[in-house]
């Protein structure tokens, strides 16, 4: 079988190790493919890896050799399944690999913003600690999490996961979600009341046409003036406009991002700019052990489809 990885180089710097898939069949691995390149290099292989490579009909219809396309990542919306489908073309994701870093990542902004920690952390290594007279100082008031609401928006496994976090810091957990049996200690809002209650609001729901945009001035003015919005989901969920707007103003305390809606953002993104907004490199996923998880299912998946039996992770 000839394989080869389109663009390794985000799921694998180079601090893991590709031979589980590598050991399955001639192997060809590339950091980074541009779509001029995408066609000269899958041609003639039997498998082709990706992550964020787009392959679409005309793709298909020129890779005749193609039997299997492994998506290094939970989305699969580069991929045209549709037309991978129609030509008995296999079509596998990772599902769940990174539930725990995200989770991990959503709170470590909360922490950040609640307890300020990178900035009092800076006034330190700037020697605001060597030069003071007292044993501490305060520059800004820090809060506690206990007692707060955490409104969660989705509770797939990652939002389960917040919500169970933020359940074991003491916080009162609500929740919009479709699920109809909820543990007795989350409750249930619609979205616009839980815009108003929460104290915490942190998106864990799918991208669709319903979603874009959610997030919008007349949601984020129905916010208390000290909430915090958590967005290590989907950017385009965001108005970024908005959300900029809102958090120079005032209108809301603080925002922190682990995703925006053009990655890399452009340099006029007006939230790279904005008051008390922490954006993280889209990050969330890409712990060690999150993407040691990801590459063991990506050698399951293939070894499956190899063996032609039944495929755990086949989305078409």
């Amino acid at each position: 079988m000839k394989i080869c990885v389109l663009d390794g180089y985000t799921v694998n710097p180079g601090d893991l190790d590709w031979e589980e898939i590598s050991s399955q069949g001639e192997f060809h691995l590339y950091d980074r493919t541009s779509p001029a390149e995408v066609l000269e290099r899958a041609k003639g292989m039997d498998a082709v890896l990706l992550n964020k490579v787009v392959l679409g009909k005309e793709h298909f219809e020129a890779l005749t050799d193609l039997q299997y396309v492994g998506v290094l990542a939970t989305g699969y919306n580069n991929v045209d399944v549709a037309e991978a489908a129609r030509r008995g073309v296999v079509v596998t994701n990772i599902p769940a690999y990174s539930t725990d870093s995200v989770a991990q990542l959503v709170f470590a902004h909360i922490l950040n913003i609640y307890a300020r920690v990178s900035y009092y952390s800076a006034s330190v290594r700037g020697g605001g600690w060597s030069g003071c007279q007292d044993f501490t100082y305060q520059l800004a008031p820090i809060h506690e999490l206990s007692g707060k609401v955490m409104g969660i928006v989705g509770l797939g496994h990652i939002g389960m996961a917040v919500a169970r976090i933020a359940n074991a810091f003491g916080m009162k957990v609500c929740a919009c979600t479709s699920k109809q049996s909820l543990p007795q200690w989350i409750g249930r809002c619609e979205l616009d009341e839980l815009f108003a209650v929460s104290d915490v609001l942190s998106l864990h729901c799918p991208l669709t046409e319903g979603t874009a945009g959610m997030v919008d001035a007349r949601r984020l003015g129905l916010m208390k003036r000290d909430a915090v919005l958590i967005n290590t989901g989907r950017g385009p969920l965001v108005r970024e406009d908005d959300l900029a707007a809102a958090l120079d103003s005032g209108t809301i305390m603080a925002a922190g991002l682990d995703v925006l809606s053009t990655e890399p953002p452009s340099a006029d993104n007006p939230l790279l700019r904005a008051r008390n907004c922490f954006i993280t490199p889209h990050i969330a996923w890409a712990t060690v052990e999150a993407r040691m998880r990801l590459m063991r299912i990506a050698a399951r998946n293939l070894a499956q489809f190899a063996a032609g039996g039944t495929i755990d992770n086949r989305v078409g």
